[in-house]
């Protein structure tokens, strides 16, 4: 499957949190979106592997993601090994994306940091022809994306880049609350965690706001980028 945009995310929910506004305005535009956690989420406080899948699911038709898929990684243990940068490397050349989403270079969960490098590297291997994979029998053909950008998490980066979002808003947070049991819910029983509170649930409109106001939008999520972005002109610019 050709696509334009490959989401990576070390857990379930990261692409959706980081990014989901921007997926969602990408596929209302036409665009090929595809998703892959790198783990189940396993370790997380609240609910297990199994609910996290079928709300991955379901996020996953919120957004119209052409498909999604899982890599079983380990969660909280992830390394920068051959036998992972090869798992990712098939799924690069499985989708062949222009455009590659990773987790953010630095944040409060090591698994996003060490995901973020994960991913760059296997972009780079992906492109070596003296690299063979083969996938589902069949021998695949090499691919490296034109772009990586990193999405922003819990840490407050600078963002390099901005996607208006002002639309899709309400997509987003639709996404992240298809995750039921890692969320804020006031009928939960169950421990609270950082990402639980009604603070942090507040925080996906507060802080997109702030980008907008920072940029001349509404609603907004920010990026960084792995190389200097080159624009032809100064059509698309919001002014």
């Amino acid at each position: 499957m050709k696509t334009d945009i490959l989401a990576f995310g070390a857990h379930p929910d990261d692409v959706e949190l980081g990014c989901g506004g921007t997926i969602a305005k990408m596929v209302s535009e036409g665009k090929k979106c595809v998703v892959v956690d790198l783990t189940r989420g396993e370790l997380g406080t609240r609910g297990t592997d199994e609910t996290r899948k079928a709300e991955a699911a379901e996020a996953a038709k919120i957004l119209g993601l052409s498909a999604r898929e899982n890599l079983g990684m380990k969660d909280g243990f992830l390394v920068n090994s051959e036998e992972y940068q090869m798992r990712i490397v098939k799924m690069i050349r499985k989708y062949r994306p222009e455009i590659v989403l990773a987790n953010a270079i630095d944040d409060r969960h090591p698994d996003h940091a060490k995901g973020a490098k994960l991913v760059s590297d296997a972009c780079f291997l992906s492109g070596l022809r003296k690299i063979e994979t083969v996938l589902e029998g069949e021998t695949q053909e090499v691919w490296r994306p034109k772009h990586i950008f990193h999405y922003i998490q819990w840490k407050d980066i600078k963002p390099e880049f901005v996607i208006d979002i002002s639309e899709f808003l309400d997509k987003k947070i639709a996404s992240c609350m298809a995750y039921k049991t890692q969320f804020y819910d006031p009928n939960s029983k169950e421990p609270e965690t950082p990402i639980t509170t009604k603070d942090f649930y507040e925080s996906l409109t507060y802080r997109a706001q702030d980008l907008g106001r920072l940029s001349g939008v509404t609603y907004a999520e920010g990026f960084t980028s792995e190389k200097l972005i080159s624009l032809k002109n100064f059509d698309g610019i919001v002014w």
